[in-house]
């Protein structure tokens, strides 16, 4: 398993799907030249998505042979469907950065958490029942994927008192502003006072 060194850190961004989570982390991103991990999955695509950028998508053969090569830092299968991050992909991105993102759901959230501790920072994106809704019909997905989203939707909902942070999403620029000032205070802690 990688080591966190120093100043390294992973910000998981977790939370109900059509919360916001990937729109808030790619903003965040911007401000603080930081590196995303991408999962890999067995799912197809959704009609906005592309392979590369949101997702690498994968047939479930080269899933499970990802996994069989032990690959993978954690995996899980949600509804069926096949969720997994390369632990190259992080030792990759550490590499010229010291922050890096993932957007995860809680299982693998907690998965990683479990594994590095103080080095994991969860950040819970949330919106109500009604405005995931909306999202999620405004981005076109099915009725079903709406349905298998909301299925979970209460579960995902109770594991925001585990996280270290959570922000209630109205507003993507705002609380992308509101997670950059949280991100300063992490690159603040490293000063050193020379006023002596």
């Amino acid at each position: 398993m990688y080591n966190i060194k120093g100043k390294e850190k992973i910000f998981v961004y977790t939370g109900p799907d059509g919360s916001g989570r990937k729109t808030i982390s790619k903003m965040v991103a911007t401000a603080f030249d930081m590196e995303t991990v991408l999962s890999y999955t067995t799912r197809s695509p959704r009609h906005y998505e592309t392979d590369g950028e949101d997702y690498h998508f994968v047939t479930e053969e080269s899933f499970k042979q990802m996994q069989a090569q032990e690959a993978f830092l954690e995996s899980v299968e949600i509804d069926g469907i096949h969720y997994g991050i390369r632990e190259q992909d992080i030792v990759e991105a550490f590499q010229n950065h010291d922050y890096v993102y993932l957007t995860l759901n809680p299982e693998g959230t907690e998965k990683l958490k479990t594994m590095y501790g103080d080095g994991v920072v969860r950040i819970f994106i949330y919106a109500n029942r009604d405005t995931v809704i909306r999202r999620q019909k405004e981005r076109q997905d099915s009725e079903e994927v709406i349905a298998r989203h909301l299925s979970h939707y209460d579960e995902i909902m109770n594991y925001k008192n585990s996280c270290e942070h959570a922000f209630e999403n109205f507003d993507s620029p705002q609380v992308a502003y509101q997670v950059s000032e949280l991100i300063e205070t992490f690159l603040d802690r490293d000063l050193t006072v020379t006023d002596y």
